[in-house]
């Protein structure tokens, strides 16, 4: 059976740099940090941190229905906001298309924490019979993925994956290999994440994972330097518009990139800590190349997980040099998004497929910005603070790495 080659014609954005493909880009290479104190976490149930990368200029009313919002968790309106982007910008016209042959894969690590806290004090406040109707379907993680097949009218392939920080990396590798097989044309591929809720923040600051950084918020989301003091929490969502090349060269579609490999390992290790030598990102990376058929000396840029935690950055610079050896250090470019958006949770790795798709196509190399001292044990090329323009980049990889031990690593190419 001959695989169908699977190209990327679609980029909804919504993140905390800008919504809509441009405004996100633009901030992206300027170098724009969408970090600053939350407004979504009364002051009474803030533990340490209180900054997070919180998109304060969202309006779903613009993407849906009034009545279509109120049924929707954030998470929900975030992914129903990226995917109507992302079918603007592909020009696709889903009423031409046959419904069964239209699919979607779209993944949420947490789901509708917001509608789990408010329905939960209302449980206990006013009682059961207050309890919205609507309150399952507004949290369970799968309903991204049923909104947008009910809206698009997409009868293929609907799935969900839940894979911690790799879940809409896993997604979009997932929606993929549907194309790839032949039982689908078009896949809707990606993911969205409401984290910052009173509980999320709660937990993971108990954990000691987020940064403390309050008195600078815009500075405390800094991949590979010395002084990182752990993550930031992020919101938003991607969803990417994927074909297979010959459905997308029959209606005449702009083309970003081909994807071209994935690649996804299990750590079996800890369920936080990363490997400490990197050896199942290393993996992951390794699968996704085999996938691609590619040599490492093909690739031009990986966009880090890089989350800005001690452990974490340093198991990746780890994973990256057991991958690529001395090109690692002479060649090979790296940069995190996450200096910019926070960290998505299980929505990074469809924010940051976008960005590797664009880095491709406009020669950019995005900055990681607030890395003004690296680790010493951070030594790659980070693109420190400043992006860098019309640098041929033909290969791009993004890397995705989640609690659990779960690795997932894509590989997007320049179509040839």
């Amino acid at each position: 059976m001959v695989k169908e080659r699977v190209v990327v014609t679609g980029i909804g954005a919504v993140s905390s740099v800008g919504i809509g493909k441009e405004a996100f880009w633009d901030g992206i290479v300027s170098g724009k940090s969408g970090v600053k104190l939350v407004t979504r976490v009364p002051e009474e149930y803030q533990s340490g941190c209180k900054i997070g990368a919180e998109i304060t200029d969202f309006d779903p009313t613009l993407y849906m229905e009034p009545k279509q919002a109120k049924r929707q968790d954030r998470f929900i309106q975030f992914a129903v906001a990226a995917a109507k982007l992302a079918v603007e910008d592909a020009k696709l016209d889903t009423s031409k298309e046959i419904p069964e042959r239209v699919g979607v894969v779209v993944g949420s690590a947490a789901g509708g924490f917001t509608s789990i806290e408010e329905q939960f004090h209302i449980l206990t406040k006013k009682g059961a019979s207050r309890v919205s109707p609507f309150t399952v379907p507004m949290l369970i993680v799968n309903m991204a993925a049923g909104w947008l097949s009910i809206l698009h009218n997409a009868k293929g392939p609907n799935t969900c994956s839940v894979t911690a920080c790799a879940t809409s990396t896993n997604c979009i590798g997932d929606a993929a290999m549907i194309i790839e097989r032949g039982d689908a044309d078009v896949m809707f591929a990606g993911g969205s994440e409401a984290p910052i809720t009173s509980l999320c923040m709660a937990g993971f600051a108990s954990a000691r994972t987020l940064s403390l950084r309050n008195d600078a918020p815009e500075k405390a989301s800094r991949p590979f330097d010395k002084d990182r003091d752990g993550f930031v929490m992020g919101e938003g969502g991607a969803i990417l518009i994927l074909e297979s090349l010959t459905h997308a060269q029959a209606r005449g579609a702009h083309i970003y990139a081909e994807l071209v490999g994935y690649g996804m390992t299990g750590d079996a290790h800890d369920i936080v800590q990363p490997c400490a030598d990197g050896a199942g990102a290393a993996r992951a990376m390794q699968m996704a190349l085999k996938h691609a058929g590619l040599q490492t000396s093909d690739v031009n840029y990986i966009n880090a997980h890089g989350t800005s935690t001690p452990l974490g950055d340093k198991a990746e610079t780890q994973a990256i040099k057991r991958v690529f050896g001395d090109y690692a250090k002479n060649g090979l470019a790296v940069s995190s998004s996450k200096s910019m958006t926070g960290h998505l949770l299980g929505a990074a790795g469809a924010i940051e497929a976008a960005v590797s798709i664009l880095a491709i196509q406009d020669s950019i190399l995005p900055p990681t910005i607030n890395l003004d001292e690296p680790d010493p044990e951070c030594d790659l090329d980070y693109v420190p603070n400043v992006a860098r323009r019309g640098v041929p980049i033909n290969v791009s990889m993004s890397n995705s790495f989640g609690f659990g031990g779960h690795n997932a690593c894509l590989v997007f190419k320049k179509l040839s």
